[in-house]
Order: C-alpha cells, then sequence, then structure tokens
C-alpha cells in the first residue's frame, strides 16, 4: 500500500483534510474515490489507515479508522556527511540511507568541501519521498549544515567515529561499534579529512574506522556506514 505523509497529524485525531496539492495528487493522480483505505503516517512513529470521505480534489477529506504506534529502534544512526562536489550523489545518499535506516543526518562543512551550501527543502522533500517508498513510521531529521569544528565539539554520543583514508591502525566499522548503541560517523568531503581535522575528531573522542579495502566515494561510505550498522543490528 502507498504510504502517505503529515507531520501534524496526532494520535488522538479521528479526520484529517489533507492540503491541496496532495489531494490534487491523491484524487486527480493517483484516481482515489470516496470509501477508498489510506496508509497515512506523520514520521514520528504512528501509521494511521483512514478512508476517504471526501473526493475533493483541491480538500480530501479522510476519516481514521485506527493508530499503530511503532516503537522506536535500540539505536541510532547519525551520519555527519560533507556535501559532495556534484549535488546528484549527495542526494542519491540521502535517498538510500534513508531506505536503509538512517536516523539523523548533518551535513558537514570541511577545510576541502568543495559545496558549502545545501539545499535543505530539496533534501527534505528527497528523504521524505524515500522514507515514504520504504514504509518508514520515523523519518530522519536532516540538521542544518555546520562546519566540522563546531560539530565535533557538541555531541557527546559515546559511540562516535571518523571513516579516512590515510594509513592508519584503524579497526573495521563492523567491529568497533557496539549492538543497539547510538552511532555517529564522520564522512568526509572529496579529498578526505586533512590530518588537522583528524586529530581534532580524534582529540574530542572519535575513533578512526575503516569501511574496508577499496577507497570509496563520499556517498558510497556513506552507504557502506549506514548498512554495516543497520545489518549487525538486525
Amino acid at each position: 500500500m502507498q504510504l502517505f505523509y503529515n507531520p501534524i497529524l496526532q494520535p488522538d485525531e479521528s479526520k484529517f483534510c489533507f492540503d491541496k496539492n496532495e489531494s490534487r495528487h491523491i484524487i486527480k493522480v493517483l484516481r482515489k474515490e470516496i470509501g477508498d483505505n489510506l496508509l497515512i503516517t506523520n514520521g514520528l512513529g504512528c501509521f494511521f489507515e483512514a478512508t476517504i470521505v471526501s473526493n475533493n480534489q483541491n480538500k480530501c477529506d479522510v476519516k481514521i479508522n485506527s493508530v499503530t504506534v511503532v516503537p522506536r529502534k535500540d539505536y541510532n544512526i547519525h551520519l555527519a556527511v560533507a556535501p559532495t562536489k556534484t549535488n546528484d550523489r549527495y542526494e542519491w545518499f540521502l535517498e538510500k540511507a534513508t531506505e536503509i535506516g538512517v536516523d539523523t543526518i548533518t551535513p558537514i562543512i570541511c577545510s576541502r568541501s568543495e559545496r558549502k551550501v545545501i539545499k535543505a527543502e530539496r533534501y527534505e522533500k528527497i528523504i521524505q519521498a524515500a522514507a515514504k517508498q520504504s514504509l518508514r513510521a520515523y523519518f530522519p531529521i536532516l540538521n542544518p549544515a555546520v562546519r566540522f569544528s563546531e560539530f565535533i565539539k557538541n555531541n557527546t554520543i559515546k559511540e562516535r567515529f571518523i571513516a579516512h583514508c590515510l594509513e592508519d591502525q584503524k579497526v573495521h566499522l563492523k567491529d568497533a561499534f557496539s549492538i543497539e548503541k547510538d552511532v555517529l560517523i564522520l564522512i568526509g568531503p572529496e579529498g578526505d579529512f586533512t590530518q588537522e581535522e583528524i586529530k581534532m575528531a580524534q582529540e574530542s573522542g572519535f575513533k578512526a574506522v575503516s569501511l574496508g579495502d577499496a577507497r570509496l566515494r563520499t556517498e558510497t561510505a556513506a552507504i557502506a556506514a549506514c548498512h554495516t550498522i543497520t545489518l549487525c543490528n538486525a
């Protein structure tokens, strides 16, 4: 069943009206009619089973039949990833990481970052579309872009790591983190983190980890990290 999204829908509501854009999509594009059932989420852990009671393409009304509250998983995946030079690659990362199970995403601006401005509104739309496609009850949080030096000083997650390409003694990520614990991973830009950034991160409690023998693109490394954590927690 296709999943619809509205962030303001509350568990105690008995009816709901979609906005003009979503109403047009439901009635005009999908050709839904009165009596058809819909599955809606607020992205905050609730699934609402609803029935269309008005097929106005400008104001589609539904009746909420039941609400299912999905428990949160025991761990949180936070990926802090430098924006890529080519925006399409970062958007691909957002889509796939959302499908796999990322919970929080923070774009970090590093010394070697070639892209320092992000399209937050567009990124949100990509995340929402991917979350709906993969039937997620909890939608990932996209934080504002922040400078690397600022970011590492303001994080207290115990399990925090930096994946870099420099020759160093590094444990593979799958052997470095604890199951069912919140995890934060830093992924650098094209050209990698600088030695100064790596040192700064390690002095702030981040442990250096490897994602394998191959040198990965920024977006690929982020996906690999996300998949590793999700799979190990399965």
